[in-house]
């Protein structure tokens, strides 16, 4: 995420040219850094169900096919907003807005991702996770992109449970079903997305107020944003300890969760009394090692409990 941190702070990295440029501008409009957050919480969720590694050849295929049809939903997202990327300093380097790719092309790219990681999930893995995934992702451009990004400010919030299906998927994969601990991760990630990407909205309100975009800070303010942070972040952060006296996760979930929740809250407290932006800076990164390691977390809790 650090480019996207880059582009905030207005360095914005150098257009490419040749076949090599062209591969990293496809890869862009795959958007890299989310395909690898998502496919940590479908490893994540493919370990806990299968109480350690599962087999190579599935994880191959489950990872690899996640990673397509992300890739499909990232670069749909691209050339639906290809209009509103030009105008905001975080996405205005992007292919399609910068003219690097053209929409036809996108289009045609986007396409073939999605047809390929259907298949691929499908074929490879169960039909369960090809239908989720493919859920996921329809969620994602029609619901999220197409609906709510542009029309109101709890746009975050609902389409938020597009980048929480990825778990389920993995969990699919690995047993035919969607069990508890999946649904678990999925609630983690669905009350995390809020702030993560409030904090994110915080640092680039000028940015979606220009593009015309309802986020919450440059629709309700940033006083109001910063509640609302730390609103969610208690609910998170009660939804991820309650997961162990439900039976869901165990002890060793516990501590850890309890102490990277109360970091997380600690951090979004800061914000209600400082700095907007350079506190935002501070829960945006963190909010990321948080997830990384909660879904630590939660491996090590599944496989000690074996």
């Amino acid at each position: 995420m650090s480019s996207t941190l880059s582009r905030l702070e207005g360095r914005s990295p150098a257009l490419r040219s040749g076949a090599r440029g062209r591969f990293v501008d496809y890869c862009d409009l795959a958007k890299p850094r989310i395909i690898a957050l998502l496919l940590v919480t479908t490893a994540a969720a493919m370990i806990m169900a299968a109480h350690g590694l599962p087999p190579a050849g599935l994880t191959l295929a489950t990872l690899g096919g996640g990673a397509l049809a992300a890739g499909s939903a990232g670069a749909f997202n691209c050339f639906f907003d290809r209009d509103i990327d030009r105008l905001m300093t975080r996405t205005a380097m992007r292919p399609l807005a910068t003219g690097r790719i053209a929409p036809r092309d996108a289009l045609l790219f986007a396409s073939l991702m999605g047809v390929a990681g259907f298949a691929v999930l499908f074929v490879l893995a169960n039909p369960l996770a090809a239908w989720l995934s493919l859920a996921g992702n329809l969620y994602y451009v029609a619901i999220y992109t197409l609906w709510l990004k542009r029309t109101t400010t709890m746009n975050i919030v609902i389409g938020g449970a597009a980048g929480a299906v990825p778990p389920l998927v993995g969990w699919a994969a690995v047993t035919h079903t969607v069990g508890a601990p999946a649904l678990g991760l999925f609630a983690l990630i669905f009350l995390w997305t809020p702030p993560h990407f409030w904090a994110l909205a915080l640092m680039a309100d000028t940015d979606y107020h220009k593009a015309g975009i309802p986020m919450l800070p440059n629709v309700r303010g940033a006083a109001h944003t910063k509640r609302a942070i730390f609103a969610y972040s208690v609910i998170l952060v009660a939804v991820s300890l309650a997961l162990t006296p439900l039976g869901v996760m165990g002890w060793w979930y516990f501590v850890p969760a309890a102490l990277l929740g109360a970091l997380f809250i600690f951090d979004a407290w800061k914000i209600l009394h400082g700095p907007t932006k350079p506190l935002a800076r501070v829960l945006f990164k963190y909010s990321l090692l948080y997830l990384a390691l909660m879904c630590a977390a939660m491996v090590v809790d599944r496989i000690i409990a074996r």
